[in-house]
């Protein structure tokens, strides 16, 4: 392969990571629309999370990537809450499954969106949770490993989501 065919190890980087985000989310949508509302709203074994916390929680983390990243404001800040500091079942009152699909939906529209309008080099910058003193000293603490923390998430919270079939 010549070097003028060959490309920019970052700019490959980036796009495996950003094409294994895009593949464990079309894994869930797939899966989220083979189940009906009633499946998700059981629990995914004995004693465990149903379907539709599932679905609320990775919104909700999801939808903290945006300030995260600094690329938008979170789109469904009242999720935090039901879905994040609270656990399953603690009697507060959740949105509905359609609605849950909507705003997970949305989100990673959302999120599609920024990621596509990234420069390479943006994704090695610091997010907002760690300072230029700490990236300085672990450059790895940089917004694209935000996103593959968050497919690692994901990827574990759908191989629970696969109980419900």
């Amino acid at each position: 392969m010549s070097k003028n065919n060959m490309t920019d190890p970052k700019e490959l980087f980036v796009k495996m990571v950003i094409m294994t985000w895009d593949t464990h989310i079309d894994r869930v949508n797939k899966l989220l629309n083979e189940l009906t509302d009633e499946q998700l709203t059981a629990e995914t074994a004995t004693g465990r999370n149903t379907g539709t916390y599932l679905l609320g929680h990775l919104t909700a983390v999801h939808d903290r990537i945006m300030p995260l990243l600094g690329v938008g404001e979170r789109l469904f800040p009242q999720l935090e809450d039901l879905f994040v500091t609270s656990p399953d079942k603690s009697g507060l009152p959740i949105p509905s499954v359609p609605e849950l699909k909507k705003c997970w939906n949305e989100t990673n529209a959302a999120l599609t969106r920024y990621f596509t309008n990234m420069k390479t080099d943006d994704w090695f910058t610091k997010h907002n949770a760690v300072s230029e003193q700490d990236l300085a000293s672990e450059p790895h603490r940089n917004k694209l490993n935000i996103v593959i923390n968050r497919t690692n998430h994901l990827s574990y919270h759908l191989g629970q989501l696969i109980y419900l079939k």
